[in-house]
Protein backbone atom coordinates (compact mmCIF):
# COMPACT_ATOMS: atom_id res chain seq x y z
CA UNK A 1 0.00 0.00 0.00
CA UNK A 2 1.44 3.24 -1.30
CA UNK A 3 0.56 6.12 1.71
CA UNK A 4 1.86 9.70 0.80
CA UNK A 5 3.10 11.91 3.82
CA UNK A 6 -0.28 13.25 4.31
CA UNK A 7 -1.45 10.17 4.97
CA UNK A 8 0.90 8.79 7.77
CA UNK A 9 1.31 9.64 11.45
CA UNK A 10 2.54 8.43 14.26
CA UNK A 11 0.87 5.28 13.72
CA UNK A 12 3.48 4.24 11.07
CA UNK A 13 6.69 5.59 13.58
CA UNK A 14 9.02 3.29 15.18
CA UNK A 15 11.73 5.76 15.53
CA UNK A 16 9.81 7.12 18.99
CA UNK A 17 11.66 10.35 19.10
CA UNK A 18 9.24 12.13 20.24
CA UNK A 19 9.95 10.36 23.58
CA UNK A 20 13.74 9.62 23.47
CA UNK A 21 14.68 13.17 22.46
CA UNK A 22 17.46 12.12 20.07
CA UNK A 23 15.88 13.93 16.99
CA UNK A 24 15.58 11.30 14.65
CA UNK A 25 11.88 11.93 13.40
CA UNK A 26 10.59 10.39 10.23
CA UNK A 27 10.08 13.09 7.37
CA UNK A 28 6.05 12.14 8.21
CA UNK A 29 6.24 13.08 11.83
CA UNK A 30 3.35 14.94 12.52
CA UNK A 31 5.25 16.52 15.87
CA UNK A 32 7.69 18.41 12.92
CA UNK A 33 4.69 20.05 10.94
CA UNK A 34 2.08 20.95 13.69
CA UNK A 35 -0.13 23.74 13.60
CA UNK A 36 1.09 26.07 16.29
CA UNK A 37 -2.78 27.19 16.85
CA UNK A 38 -3.74 23.36 17.65
CA UNK A 39 -1.14 23.13 19.81
CA UNK A 40 -1.17 26.28 21.65
CA UNK A 41 -5.07 25.33 21.91
CA UNK A 42 -4.27 22.33 22.76
CA UNK A 43 -1.45 23.38 25.79
CA UNK A 44 -4.28 26.37 26.84
CA UNK A 45 -6.83 24.05 27.98
CA UNK A 46 -4.13 22.74 30.82
CA UNK A 47 -4.05 26.34 32.23
CA UNK A 48 -7.57 25.56 33.94
CA UNK A 49 -7.06 24.64 37.48
CA UNK A 50 -9.30 21.47 37.28
CA UNK A 51 -7.74 20.03 34.17
CA UNK A 52 -4.20 20.84 34.91
CA UNK A 53 -4.91 18.30 38.87
CA UNK A 54 -6.02 15.87 36.54
CA UNK A 55 -3.36 15.74 34.43
CA UNK A 56 -0.54 15.82 37.70
CA UNK A 57 -2.95 12.96 39.16
CA UNK A 58 -2.91 10.30 35.50
CA UNK A 59 0.99 11.20 35.73
CA UNK A 60 1.86 10.59 38.86
CA UNK A 61 -0.84 7.32 38.98
CA UNK A 62 1.50 6.12 35.85
CA UNK A 63 4.56 7.38 37.26
CA UNK A 64 4.41 5.49 41.06
CA UNK A 65 2.59 2.59 40.23
CA UNK A 66 3.89 1.97 36.22
CA UNK A 67 3.83 -2.17 36.19
CA UNK A 68 3.30 -2.24 39.68
CA UNK A 69 -0.17 -2.44 40.15
CA UNK A 70 -3.58 -3.66 37.90
CA UNK A 71 -5.64 -1.35 36.32
CA UNK A 72 -8.41 -1.59 38.78
CA UNK A 73 -5.94 -0.69 41.12
CA UNK A 74 -4.85 1.96 39.25
CA UNK A 75 -7.98 3.29 38.82
CA UNK A 76 -8.72 3.86 42.62
CA UNK A 77 -5.42 5.39 42.85
CA UNK A 78 -5.93 7.96 40.31
CA UNK A 79 -9.73 8.25 41.83
CA UNK A 80 -7.92 9.14 45.42
CA UNK A 81 -5.63 12.26 43.54
CA UNK A 82 -8.51 13.62 42.13
CA UNK A 83 -11.12 13.47 45.01
CA UNK A 84 -12.83 11.49 43.79
CA UNK A 85 -15.76 9.93 46.17
CA UNK A 86 -18.49 8.66 44.20
CA UNK A 87 -17.24 6.69 41.33
CA UNK A 88 -20.26 5.42 38.62
CA UNK A 89 -19.94 2.27 37.19
CA UNK A 90 -21.55 1.53 33.71
CA UNK A 91 -21.49 -1.96 32.28
CA UNK A 92 -22.78 -4.25 29.78
CA UNK A 93 -25.73 -6.89 30.86
CA UNK A 94 -23.32 -9.36 30.13
CA UNK A 95 -20.74 -8.76 32.38
CA UNK A 96 -22.35 -8.05 35.69
CA UNK A 97 -20.16 -10.67 37.80
CA UNK A 98 -16.95 -8.37 36.53
CA UNK A 99 -19.34 -5.54 37.32
CA UNK A 100 -19.97 -6.79 40.85
CA UNK A 101 -16.19 -7.85 41.59
CA UNK A 102 -15.15 -4.33 40.67
CA UNK A 103 -17.90 -2.82 43.26
CA UNK A 104 -16.91 -4.80 45.89
CA UNK A 105 -13.40 -3.51 45.76
CA UNK A 106 -14.37 -0.01 45.31
CA UNK A 107 -16.98 -0.44 48.22
CA UNK A 108 -14.02 -2.16 50.68
CA UNK A 109 -11.51 0.64 49.81
CA UNK A 110 -13.82 3.53 50.55
CA UNK A 111 -15.56 4.82 47.76
CA UNK A 112 -19.98 4.90 47.03
CA UNK A 113 -20.37 2.99 44.14
CA UNK A 114 -23.51 4.13 41.61
CA UNK A 115 -23.63 1.37 39.05
CA UNK A 116 -26.10 0.68 36.40
CA UNK A 117 -26.03 -1.68 33.22
CA UNK A 118 -26.79 -1.25 29.33
CA UNK A 119 -30.44 -2.62 29.79
CA UNK A 120 -31.32 -0.91 32.47
CA UNK A 121 -35.21 0.86 31.51
CA UNK A 122 -35.95 -1.64 29.23
CA UNK A 123 -36.58 0.19 26.11
CA UNK A 124 -37.16 -2.13 22.76
CA UNK A 125 -34.59 -1.66 19.81
CA UNK A 126 -37.56 -0.97 17.12
CA UNK A 127 -38.20 2.09 19.39
CA UNK A 128 -35.23 4.39 17.61
CA UNK A 129 -35.04 2.16 14.76
CA UNK A 130 -33.06 -0.56 15.15
CA UNK A 131 -33.54 -2.93 12.30
CA UNK A 132 -35.43 -6.22 13.55
CA UNK A 133 -31.99 -8.27 12.55
CA UNK A 134 -30.51 -7.11 15.37
CA UNK A 135 -32.65 -9.37 17.50
CA UNK A 136 -30.58 -12.14 17.47
CA UNK A 137 -28.93 -10.28 20.68
CA UNK A 138 -32.41 -9.24 22.03
CA UNK A 139 -34.90 -7.29 21.95
CA UNK A 140 -34.10 -4.35 24.04
CA UNK A 141 -31.65 -1.84 23.30
CA UNK A 142 -28.32 -0.71 25.00
CA UNK A 143 -28.68 2.63 26.16
CA UNK A 144 -25.74 4.24 27.13
CA UNK A 145 -27.03 7.50 26.96
CA UNK A 146 -29.31 6.62 29.87
CA UNK A 147 -26.46 5.24 31.32
CA UNK A 148 -24.74 8.55 31.19
CA UNK A 149 -27.51 10.49 32.01
CA UNK A 150 -27.98 8.40 35.27
CA UNK A 151 -24.96 8.58 36.63
CA UNK A 152 -24.78 12.28 35.56
CA UNK A 153 -27.91 12.98 37.84
CA UNK A 154 -26.54 10.97 40.77
CA UNK A 155 -23.22 13.35 40.62
CA UNK A 156 -20.57 10.70 39.90
CA UNK A 157 -17.19 11.67 40.60
CA UNK A 158 -15.68 9.35 38.24
CA UNK A 159 -17.00 6.88 35.79
CA UNK A 160 -15.79 3.57 35.39
CA UNK A 161 -16.67 1.70 31.75
CA UNK A 162 -17.04 -1.98 32.49
CA UNK A 163 -17.45 -3.69 28.71
CA UNK A 164 -20.00 -1.50 26.69
CA UNK A 165 -20.10 -2.39 22.91
CA UNK A 166 -18.11 -0.96 20.27
CA UNK A 167 -20.13 2.39 19.50
CA UNK A 168 -22.17 2.62 22.79
CA UNK A 169 -19.00 2.90 24.60
CA UNK A 170 -18.53 6.48 22.20
CA UNK A 171 -21.93 7.54 23.26
CA UNK A 172 -21.32 7.00 26.75
CA UNK A 173 -18.01 9.38 26.40
CA UNK A 174 -20.08 11.90 24.59
CA UNK A 175 -22.75 12.24 27.39
CA UNK A 176 -21.07 11.32 30.60
CA UNK A 177 -20.30 14.78 32.57
CA UNK A 178 -17.74 13.55 34.93
CA UNK A 179 -14.76 12.16 33.69
CA UNK A 180 -14.68 8.48 32.56
CA UNK A 181 -11.89 5.77 32.47
CA UNK A 182 -12.52 2.41 30.59
CA UNK A 183 -11.56 -0.83 32.93
CA UNK A 184 -12.57 -3.43 30.58
CA UNK A 185 -12.77 -3.26 26.59
CA UNK A 186 -15.53 -5.75 25.50
CA UNK A 187 -13.86 -8.18 22.88
CA UNK A 188 -16.01 -11.66 23.93
CA UNK A 189 -14.02 -13.59 21.08
CA UNK A 190 -10.45 -12.75 23.09
CA UNK A 191 -11.76 -12.90 26.47
CA UNK A 192 -11.78 -8.80 26.65
CA UNK A 193 -8.16 -8.96 25.52
CA UNK A 194 -8.48 -6.93 22.03
CA UNK A 195 -4.96 -6.15 21.68
CA UNK A 196 -4.65 -10.18 21.27
CA UNK A 197 -6.06 -9.89 17.62
CA UNK A 198 -3.26 -7.56 17.06
CA UNK A 199 -0.70 -9.20 18.07
CA UNK A 200 -1.92 -12.09 15.79
CA UNK A 201 -3.42 -9.65 13.14
CA UNK A 202 -0.89 -11.29 10.20
CA UNK A 203 -0.10 -14.59 11.69
CA UNK A 204 -3.56 -16.14 12.13
CA UNK A 205 -6.41 -13.77 12.05
CA UNK A 206 -5.20 -12.33 8.39
CA UNK A 207 -6.25 -8.53 9.57
CA UNK A 208 -3.26 -7.66 7.27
Amino acid sequence: MNLNKEQLGCADCRAKACQSMKGNYPAFCPGQDLPEEVLSAAMKEYEDPQIRRVTIAAAETESENYCRMTRAEETMEFARKIGAKRIGIAHCVGLLEESGIMAKILRKNGFEVISISCKCGEQKKADVGISPACHNTGVNMCNPILQAKYLNSRKTDLNVLIGLCVGHDSLFYKYSEALVTTLVSKDRVLAHNPVGALYQADKYLHLI
